[in-house]
Formats: structure tokens, sequence, C-alpha cells
């Protein structure tokens, strides 16, 4: 019977305080979902801004190509890297606002990526290449705010550029530019 009670009573409590923390009136009245005033974009016009960080030009003059054309916008901005000395390429831009460092060594070390700290701007930055593949290499640095940017730049087997040499020039005009 004792056992009951305190059972009951710490119902009892437990409703009390649940319901005591509802008990709160905000004033105004309820809105749908953007009725707040003012207008809502739904054009998604700006959700690709950041493939437009680092100019075309720039891009062509970074890896030695003669041209390049977008041709994936995303999770990540892609460009197809038209009369590079050697064959077309590829050049890669990814803007991971949540990401570290930290993260992007460990998933490069998880893939078996060779992994060397280099200088960009005067920030820390990772130099990766992929394995028994001098073609590509990769570049990553803290971005100008918040997470990391990062460019590679994929070449076809023969004589090309420096892959790394274009990709650390990529990720320095996009640290410039996010200023």
């Amino acid at each position: 019977m004792k056992a009951r009670a305190v059972i009951v009573a710490t119902m009892a409590l437990t409703v009390g305080l649940s319901v005591g923390g509802c008990g709160k009136t905000i004033s105004g009245s309820a809105q749908p979902a953007g009725g707040g005033g003012g207008s809502i974009n739904t054009n998604f016009d700006k959700l690709l801004r950041e493939c437009e960080v680092v100019k075309q030009d720039d891009i062509v003059k970074a890896t030695g190509a003669q041209d390049a054309s977008g041709s994936f916008n995303g999770a990540v901005c892609m460009w197809i890297l038209e009369g590079t000395p050697g064959g077309d390429g590829m050049a890669t831009l990814n803007w991971y606002e949540m990401g570290s460092l930290t993260n992007e060594k460990a998933n490069n070390d998880k893939l078996g990526y060779a992994t060397t700290n280099i200088n960009v701007q005067g920030r820390r930055s990772l130099e990766i290449h992929r394995p028994n593949d001098p073609n590509s290499c990769g570049v990553e640095s803290p971005a100008a705010d918040t997470g990391v940017v990062g460019w590679w730049v994929n070449y076809l087997p023969g004589a090309h550029p420096d892959p790394c040499a274009a990709a650390s020039k990529l990720v320095d005009l996009t640290l410039n530019l996010a200023r």
C-alpha cells in the first residue's frame, strides 16, 4: 500500500512539473511558415553562389587549360578542363561549411590517400594524393569564415602541369575572394 502511494505521488509530481512548463502564454498570433511578412525567395537563385567564387578565366589560368566549362553543380562544383597540355581534365571545388581539416585528414587516411601539411595564405592546409595517381591532387584549407574549402585537379595521364600547384592556386584564389 505504501509503495502504491509513493508511485501515485511520483506520477502526480511528474505530471505537475510537465504541465507547469507548458503554461507560458506567448503574445501575438500564429503565422503559417513564411507568413511573417516579407517574401521568400523560392527561386533558389543564390543556392550555388559558391560555384562562382573563382572566375572561369582564373580556373583556366590556374590549370593551364584553354577553356573550362561547368559540368556539375550540387554538393560540389565541377569544371571540365579543355585543352590542357596532355588532354582534358577536371577541376572540382568543395566547400564544407561544417568541415574541419581534422575530419578531412581522418577521411583521407581511411581512403589510403597520402596527406601532407602545406601552407596556403598562412593557414595550415592539406595537400592530398591518391595512391599511384600522379595525375591528380587535392588541396584543402580552412575557409575564410567557417568550414573547409578544397580543390581537386585531375589531368589525363601524360605531360601536364603539376596538379598540386593548380589545386593550391585555386584554393589561394578562393580564400582571397572569400574575404
